[in-house]
């Protein structure tokens, strides 16, 4: 089936929507491009006009304060201060191409600690409803100026999809450098055809050649790839389109008109908690599990109980994230722990009706319920 078989169903009735530019969209190895961003605030503006409610995620700081500091940025303090310097260039570039169509921008700072934790996370979506109620335009970027490597998402793409998750929105459109998801990378390919329609995010990604970032950029098709999926598991539809193309946005959201790759939400969504703990957050630690146990969490939908846990690896806190590991040694899942490591230690391989004794306290029969718990193959 074509892509316009789809796209009144799914992306006609989108009234709220994220869109995600790339480092490779808005700038050149001389910064940033004007004319660029003005185009895109023109189209943005288009559909704010025709009764949608829009969400930027922007990429662009980085290379806005290379191209100021005249060198190619390698060590994080360098970095940080290459989006110290950039950050203010390209918030000022947006803020003249919205002014123009008589409308105001917001930033929002955030890094990967503002998503996973759930009070943080809840102000930056009242944060964002208030501005698009005042009918300002929200525009977010990961804060690269204290984001080290243990804190940061890696990549805007990756942000783009927890902010549409976040904010219950019914589209992503990440826009690239490229045309859409390609068979290949167009740099290194002549032979390179789009993929205009991708009905499972499961299996019709598995296999797609992923090409390397860019010089401006800090992904490739591979975090796009992975941005995508994530939100089609949040029953959100995708389009990945080319982003210098005067004419995308009014495409992809026209019912009529085919443009770069549409990916389809995933069949089966998964519950917003769930959603959170499998893409949001960091295991703090590990426990290692016997095959019964692996095997009830897999395949029967049962929480893990002091009986099935054989090691307890790192220190984490109640509530933290941790991972489950497999008698070969395999991650298999995710879940939210009901007891301190400390604790954990203390109830490996006992029965759960014997808590109580061991500890002297008891919060629960399970050290991770099955609500809070998510299979990595759901994820992966």
């Amino acid at each position: 089936m074509s892509q316009l078989s789809y796209k009144s169903e799914f992306i006609a009735p989108v009234r709220r929507l994220v869109i995600k530019v790339g480092s490779a969209v808005l700038s050149d190895p001389g910064g940033l491009r004007a004319e660029v961003i003005a185009m895109l605030a023109g189209q943005i503006d288009a559909l704010i006009r025709g009764g949608r409610e829009v969400v930027m995620v922007t990429s662009g700081a980085i290379a806005a304060g290379r191209a100021r500091l005249n060198g190619h940025p390698t060590t994080i303090a360098e970095r940080q201060a290459a989006a110290a310097i950039g950050q203010i260039e390209l918030m000022r570039r947006w803020a003249i191409a919205f002014e123009a169509h008589g409308r105001t921008v917001a930033q929002l700072l955030l890094t990967h600690q503002d998503l996973a934790e759930r009070g943080r996370r809840q102000n930056a979506v009242r944060t964002i409803e208030a501005l698009l109620a005042a009918g300002a335009i929200p525009i977010v970027n990961e804060n690269d100026t204290v984001a080290v490597e243990e804190i940061r998402m890696g990549d805007n793409d990756v942000l783009s999809s927890l902010v549409a998750g976040m904010v219950q929105a019914g589209l992503l459109i990440i826009l690239s450098d490229v045309a859409g998801v390609l068979t290949g990378d167009p740099r290194t390919r002549t032979d390179a055809r789009l993929i205009p329609l991708i009905t499972d995010p499961e299996a019709g990604m598995r296999g797609l050649v992923a090409e390397r970032a860019g010089p401006l950029g800090s992904g490739g098709m591979a975090t796009k790839l992975k941005a995508a999926r994530q939100a089609a598991r949040a029953g959100i539809c995708v389009i990945i389109a080319a982003g210098r193309d005067p004419d995308t946005l009014a495409a992809a959201l026209d019912p009529a008109r085919e443009v770069g790759t549409l990916v389809l939400p995933a069949q089966r969504k998964m519950r917003g908690r769930k959603h959170w703990i499998a893409f949001a957050l960091r295991p703090a630690g590990a426990l290692a599990v016997d095959r019964g146990a692996a095997d009830a969490l897999r395949a029967k939908g049962r929480s893990l109980l002091p009986s099935g846990v054989r090691e307890v690896r790192g220190e984490f806190a109640t509530g933290d994230c941790v991972s489950l590991v497999d008698q070969e040694g395999v991650e298999f899942g995710r879940g939210l722990v009901n007891y301190p490591a400390a604790d954990v230690l203390k109830l490996k391989g006992i029965r759960s009706q014997e808590i109580a004794r061991v500890l002297g306290y008891k919060v629960a029969d399970e050290i991770i319920h099955r609500d809070n718990f998510v299979l990595i193959e759901d994820i992966a």
